[in-house]
C-alpha cells in the first residue's frame, strides 16, 4: 500500500495531516448520524475517502489505493475527470436547477448525445436520478402501453433498491422486500458455468434457456405479461455474458407474444463493456432502455429510460403518470454532456475495449491457469469477474451465495494491503476499473490481486 508523508498534499489540496483529520472528524460523525445502505449499522466500520484523482483514491489514514471497483461501477471516466468538473462549475455559475417542465440546454443537449448513440429507434429519453427509478419507469410504461402486469426477471440479476426494482432484482438482496405480489416472476437465465440446465456447451445453453423462458411464459399466460427484463450482460451477479443468439432469442419471443424488451444498461452501458452498450454486442434492440453510472460517472446523480417510438406515441395525447422533480437537472445533465463529449474526443470506449483484449482477458486467463482458487474468469471490456472456488472439480464456491467467508475476506483485505481497492461480491472479485485506465495502471493492479489469491490458494 502506499503510505504518503504527512507532508505531502493530495489531489484536494489538503495535506495529508490536515486530510486525517478531517477524516477523522468524517468518521466520527458517519457513525454517530448516518445511516448506510445494505448494512447492519453496528457492525460496519465505512473506509473514509478524502481525495481521489483519475483511478486513485486516498483513504483516511493517507495510503493511496488503485480503484478496482469504479466506487459502485460507475466511475467510467475516472475521478475527477477536469473537464466534468469545469462543467459542473460552469452549469452552477450559469443556471443551478430548473424545475422539469421547463427545457433548458444542458438537459436538451444531454437527449441528443445519449439518442445518438442508443441502438435503433430509442430516440426519446426520460431522465431520472439514478438506475432504480429508471427501472420503476420502464416498468410502468411497459404496463400502461400494453395493459398488461407481470414483468418477468431472471434470478441472479440485480436492478435496484425501490420497491419495484428490488422486485425484479434475482438476488439475495430480494429476499426480506418480497412478499410475492409485485406481479414479478423469475426464470433462469443462461449461466454456464453453473448451468441449471445441465448443458455442456453454449449452443445447448442458448438453446435450453430460451425453451425455459418460452414455458415460463406459455405457463404464466402471454396475455398478462407486460414486459422481460434482462441485464444486458448481468453486473453484480456475476458478469455473465450471454452466449451467442439467447439475447435474439429474448428478442424473438418478446415480438411473438407482443411483450416489451426491456434492456437494463444501468451498469454496463457507457463504455463498459468496450461498447457505448452492451446490447450492441448481441445486435438486438431493446424496446426501453434503462441507464445512470456511466452516463457521467455519477458525479452528479443521474439516470433514464431512452424509449423506442412505438412506446413514446402511446404517450403523445396521453399524459405520463409519472414525474420527478430533479427530473434532468441540469447539473448533472451538464455532467453528462461533458463525460459524453470528454469520452468520444479521448477515445475512451476504445481503450475500454482495447485493454479488456489485450490486458485484462489475458492477464487474467494466465492466472486462472495458476490459481487453484480460480474456477472461471469472464467479462469483456472493463467488464471481468473472477469466480472464486474452494475446488475446481465441484466447483464449490469460495464463499456461499448471498454470504461472504473468512478465505473471501482475507482475499479483500490482502488486496488493500497491497494496494489495491477490489469489488468483490460472494465469491467473485470483479475486475472493474475506470475505462480510461492505462496499460501500467491495469497491470500493476491484477500483479496485487495475482499476491492476494495466493492467500486463497493457500487456505485450500
Amino acid at each position: 500500500m502506499t503510505v504518503t508523508n504527512d507532508a505531502a498534499i493530495l489531489p484536494n489540496g489538503l495535506s495529508v495531516d490536515e486530510a486525517r483529520r478531517e477524516a477523522a472528524r468524517a468518521y466520527e460523525l458517519d457513525r454517530a448520524h448516518v445511516f448506510h445502505s445494505w448494512s447492519a449499522q453496528a457492525e460496519i466500520s465505512p473506509m473514509t475517502i478524502t481525495a481521489s484523482e483519475g483511478c486513485y483514491v486516498w483513504d483516511g489514514d493517507g495510503n493511496r489505493l488503485l480503484d478496482f471497483s469504479s466506487m459502485l461501477v460507475n466511475t467510467n471516466i475516472g475521478h475527477q475527470h477536469p473537464k466534468v468538473v469545469a462543467a459542473i462549475q460552469a452549469q452552477a455559475a450559469k443556471l443551478c436547477t430548473v424545475a422539469p417542465q421547463h427545457a433548458n440546454d444542458a438537459r436538451s443537449e444531454a437527449a441528443r448525445l445519449i439518442a445518438e448513440r442508443t441502438p435503433g429507434d430509442l430516440n426519446k429519453v426520460f431522465f431520472t436520478n439514478g438506475g432504480a427509478d429508471a427501472v420503476e419507469h420502464a416498468v410502468r410504461m411497459a404496463r400502461l402501453h400494453t395493459g398488461r402486469y407481470k414483468v418477468l426477471s431472471r434470478y441472479r440479476s440485480y436492478h435496484g433498491g425501490t420497491e419495484t426494482a428490488v422486485n425484479l432484482t434475482g438476488d439475495p438482496r430480494r429476499w426480506p422486500n418480497d412478499h410475492g405480489n409485485a406481479g414479478i416472476v423469475h426464470f433462469f437465465g443462461p449461466f454456464l458455468y453453473r448451468s441449471r440446465f445441465h448443458a455442456t456447451t453454449e449452443a445447448e445453453e442458448t438453446e435450453r434457456a430460451l425453451d425455459h423462458l418460452h414455458e415460463t411464459i406459455r405457463m404464466e399466460g402471454p396475455s398478462t405479461i407486460a414486459a422481460i427484463i434482462l441485464e444486458s450482460i448481468p453486473g453484480t451477479a456475476g458478469i455473465m455474458i450471454p452466449p451467442p443468439g439467447y439475447i435474439a432469442g429474448v428478442r424473438q419471443l418478446c415480438d411473438e407474444y407482443g411483450i416489451v424488451f426491456i434492456a437494463d444498461e444501468v451498469m454496463s452501458g457507457f463504455g463498459r463493456s468496450g461498447k457505448w452498450f452492451a446490447i450492441e454486442h448481441f445486435d438486438v434492440v431493446p424496446d426501453l432502455m434503462t441507464f445512470a453510472k456511466g452516463v457521467n460517472s455519477g458525479y452528479v446523480p443521474l439516470g433514464g429510460v431512452a424509449i423506442n417510438a412505438k412506446i413514446a406515441e402511446t404517450f403523445a395525447h396521453r399524459a405520463y403518470p409519472g414525474g420527478l422533480t430533479y427530473s434532468g437537472h441540469p447539473l448533472a445533465t451538464a455532467s453528462a454532456v461533458a463525460t459524453i463529449n470528454a469520452m468520444a474526443d479521448e477515445g475512451i470506449v476504445e481503450n475500454a475495449a482495447r485493454i479488456g483484449e489485450q490486458v485484462i482477458g489475458p492477464r487474467l486467463r494466465e492466472m486462472a491457469g495458476r490459481h487453484r482458487c480460480i474456477g472461471e474468469v469472464r467479462g469483456t471490456g472493463v467488464f471481468w469477474a473472477v469466480e472464486l472456488v474452494a475446488d475446481q472439480q465441484t466447483r464449490e464456491p469460495l464463499a456461499p451465495y448471498g454470504s461472504s467467508s473468512p478465505a473471501m475476506n482475507a482475499v479483500v483485505a490482502a488486496c488493500k494491503q497491497g494496494g489495491l481497492l477490489p469489488f468483490a461480491n460472494f465469491n467473485r472479485i470483479h475486475v472493474v476499473p475506470a475505462l480510461n485506465i492505462s496499460d501500467e495502471e491495469a497491470n500493476t493492479g491484477l500483479a496485487i490481486l495475482d499476491r492476494a489469491l495466493e492467500t486463497a490458494d493457500a487456505a485450500l
